[in-house]
């Protein structure tokens, strides 16, 4: 299959004339990538079960992972679902268009294939132009998990998504790097006590001041455990993962230098090629190894917006193994923590002081 490529360099306004063969495509089963204000989504028609399985075939992800069903207008949410709590209406208000998804009760419409064969189904409508005007192009609600191969670091370009998925899908839309950086935040209503399933850029502190009590899924800090059926995407399965071995290394700033010195002398020593990352504050304190600055520790949104872009850097460098430096866990750097365990595999140390 030769995949594709439409560039469109203005979001506002959107060239609504450039995406009819998008909308096209979908319409007919067909995959389109295209970018989000999160990263770049791979979608399909969500109402047709065989585009979604299209989507799993095509990023090799397991059918047992839910797809994120998008929409473009409020009004579209209300046949997808079984009822539409007071909760979602309130969470909506403040934060739809943007970067959360919220998990109802599906109806009947929406295929076990999308929901990955649940009951349920997550669905969040983006901010991005380009994705809602090609949302109303399809005349569909579009199922789209990130457009990269499963497991691997999602894409926050365009060249991202080819250098993963170019000859599998149909279409990729250009529209440039991304916004934000990191997926969705994920929020499970169908319980008793609302839950996130997944930080993002809405951020649990921002959830609590909007609907008050608020409860963690225990994926959020540990793998999911054998047999446990995923509610959300990046739940249960190898996530953002870069194709080396990753470490984590947490402590005090001087203690984390010196270590990730430590362990990559070591490593080089032994014939291994090692990757570095660091934030700004840290520019110049390490030695050894393939070194990239993900950003400044004041400037959370930097570094979300840079994490996936480094990680995919480092497969293009053939490193062997990535040590990083950990991020403060408060506000957006929880979102930023929850990515960077899943892509090390959960492979942290705490850092020593060396005489």
């Amino acid at each position: 299959m030769e995949t594709k490529v439409i560039t469109m360099e203005d979001r506002e306004p959107v060239d609504l004339t450039r995406l009819k063969e998008a909308g096209e495509i979908l319409r007919r089963g067909g995959l389109v990538a295209f970018p989000t204000e999160t990263v770049y989504g791979l979608g399909g028609n969500a109402l047709d079960k065989e585009a979604s399985q299209r989507i799993y075939a095509a990023k090799g992800r397991p059918s047992d992972n839910p797809l994120i069903v998008h929409i473009a207008e409020w009004e579209e949410l209300s046949p997808l679902v079984q009822e539409v709590p007071e909760l979602a209406k309130r969470l909506a208000s403040l934060y739809w268009p943007g970067p959360m998804t919220l998990i109802f009760k599906k109806r009947g419409c929406i295929p076990y294939a999308t929901s990955g064969g649940l009951d349920t189904v997550a669905i969040r409508m983006p901010s991005d132009p380009i994705a809602r005007a090609l949302i109303r192009s399809a005349g569909v609600p579009v199922a789209a998990p990130s457009a990269n191969t499963s497991g691997r670091p999602s894409p926050t370009s365009a060249q991202h998504v080819l250098e993963d998925l170019r000859g599998a899908i149909d279409l990729v839309i250009d529209g440039g790097e991304v916004a934000v950086g990191l997926e969705s935040t994920i929020v499970d209503l169908t319980g008793d006590v609302p839950t996130l399933l997944r930080p993002g850029a809405v951020t649990a502190e921002m959830l609590r001041r909007a609907i008050g009590t608020l409860a963690l899924d225990p994926a959020l800090t540990r793998p999911l455990a054998e047999g446990v059926h995923p509610k959300a995407p990046g739940m249960k399965y190898r996530h953002y993962a870069p194709r080396a071995e990753m470490t984590l290394v947490e402590g005090e700033r001087e203690q984390v230098i010196q270590t990730i010195n430590r362990l990559a002398a070591a490593a080089i020593a032994a014939g291994k090629k090692v990757g570095v990352i660091a934030t700004d504050e840290n520019r110049g304190a390490y030695r050894f190894g393939d070194i990239k600055w993900i950003g400044d520790r004041a400037n959370e949104a930097e570094i979300a917006h840079n994490l996936f872009s480094v990680l995919r850097a480092f497969d293009a460098d053939g490193v062997d193994l990535i040590y990083s430096e950990s991020i403060p866990e408060h506000d957006l750097g929880y979102a930023i923590m929850n990515r960077m365990n899943k892509a090390a595999g959960h492979r942290h140390i705490k850092a020593e002081k060396t005489e």
